[in-house]
């Protein structure tokens, strides 16, 4: 979720365990500065951006567009790795489908590029079960 600047810098100071003065002593400011940075009243001087970033243990990025704090190694890995199995299967049905209709594959082969599809749907599914209820939609829309 896209922050403010200003939200984000509260957010993540005080999550730091630090009060507005730690922060401006660190900056070398004033914690009025850090005041109005926070309240979206002024921003940080463009050349204290990447100290502050440091400071507050963000990458630059996620200090100009206002996501700190990205997911876990953990979550971001299993999105991965899920969109991989996804797109494995996909290409699977694809080159059988492409490549019967053009005759350039035997049955057998075919058949083996869908089970390996297949193999991968199921992985998928193993590894990020549907809430109960919910249908799976593998075919890449809505």
């Amino acid at each position: 979720m896209k922050k403010t600047l200003g939200a984000l810098i509260a957010q993540t100071r005080k999550e730091k365990g630090m009060t507005q003065l730690e922060l401006a002593e660190k900056m070398g400011v004033t914690d009025k500065a850090v005041s109005k940075w926070e309240r979206d009243l002024s921003c940080p001087d463009i050349q204290s951006l990447p100290v502050l970033a440091e400071v507050l243990g963000l990458s630059l990025e996620e200090l100009m567009q206002g996501r700190g704090g990205s997911r876990p190694a953990e979550e971001q890995t299993g999105t991965l790795m899920a969109t991989i199995l996804r797109a494995v299967a996909l290409a699977m049905g694809v080159a059988a489908a492409v490549l019967s209709v053009l005759d350039a594959l035997a049955p057998k082969d075919a058949a083996a590029l869908l089970g390996l599809g297949l193999a991968c749907l199921a992985l998928d599914a193993l590894q990020n079960p549907a809430a109960k209820g919910e249908r799976r939609n593998f075919s890449g829309r809505g």
